[in-house]
């Protein structure tokens, strides 16, 4: 039952990375979106 513990343990861990991880890419992103600004929509082309 231990080594079960031990693997859950680990298990937790990781997912709690995967889950950082993509929130500070969200971040990121929202970040960059506005830094850069709204486009300007003066060059459309169809």
């Amino acid at each position: 039952m231990g080594d079960f513990i031990i693997a859950l343990e680990i298990m937790v861990k990781g997912m709690v990375g995967i889950f950082v991880v993509i929130g500070i890419l969200t971040l990121l992103v929202m970040l960059m979106g506005k830094i850069s600004g709204p486009k300007k929509k003066d060059d459309e082309q169809a």
